[in-house]
């Protein structure tokens, strides 16, 4: 993940397809493990812990590979909140970028959650009956989409992007356990996730709140970005 970095010299096709399988590899991993742990213990808090820590490895290791072609987004509110920073000039995604990058992330999503499913022999497509529309859970989307703003871009501010495989997967594993929601924070994923009825999924009547919420968590994001890093420029010591 690296916004405001140099323009990638892949061709867009390449940087497309990065975006596209990295992002239905992370649902893969997601949806996989929550059916994997679901059907090793019944234990939802080792449930949790089985899922999390796959998609903490699985992440980081996805950033790691594919962070060089595309940025590894694998979110619309990273790609949106990239071309925001830098719609005025300077590096970083332009809008036929996005263009490209948000549908490869939603197809990739749905396309990890189907492939999951099919692992596992579960129907490929099953609307989820998982209702995650409680006031609490779409406010644990919030924060857990503004953390996510705040440390991807702050880091970029700090110049150390080259620490985001692990402090982004260390986020993402933390924030499964101090939100509400288990941090979707990530509308494609979101989408991804309707379409399993299975541990990792959320039902469509869920979707819109969820996907409001954390492009409201973006938005605070970066305010907090401009707040804690006006400069751009690394701190002093």
């Amino acid at each position: 993940m690296a916004p405001g970095a140099a323009p990638s010299c892949s061709p867009l096709l390449a940087r497309g397809a990065a975006e596209l399988i990295g992002t239905a590899l992370l649902v893969a991993v997601v949806v996989g493990s929550g059916i994997q742990a679901t059907e090793l213990t019944t234990d939802v808090g080792v449930q949790l812990l089985a899922n999390s820590t796959a998609t903490v490895f699985g992440l980081g290791i996805l950033i790691l590979l594919l962070g060089p072609v595309s940025g590894a987004h694998f979110n619309p509110v990273v790609t949106l909140a990239e071309w925001w920073t830098t719609r005025r000039g300077g590096s970083g995604v332009t809008l036929r970028e996005v263009a490209v990058y948000l549908p490869a992330q939603v197809v990739g999503a749905v396309a990890g959650a189907i492939l999951a499913d099919a692992m596992f022999g579960e129907p490929l497509v099953k609307w989820s009956t998982h209702d995650r529309s409680a006031g609490h859970l779409l406010l644990g989307e919030v924060v857990a989409t503004a953390g996510l703003i705040l440390l991807i871009f702050g880091l970029a501010r700090v110049g150390r992007l080259q620490y985001a495989p692990v402090a982004v997967a260390s986020y993402i594993g933390a924030a499964y356990w101090f939100t509400s929601s288990t941090s979707f924070a990530n509308p494609a994923v979101t989408i991804g996730r309707t379409f399993t009825d299975t541990f990792a999924g959320i039902a469509p009547g869920s979707l819109v709140g969820f996907i409001g919420m954390q492009l409201v968590g973006g938005a605070v994001g970066l305010a907090l970005v401009a707040l804690v890093f006006p400069s751009g420029r690394e701190p002093a010591e």
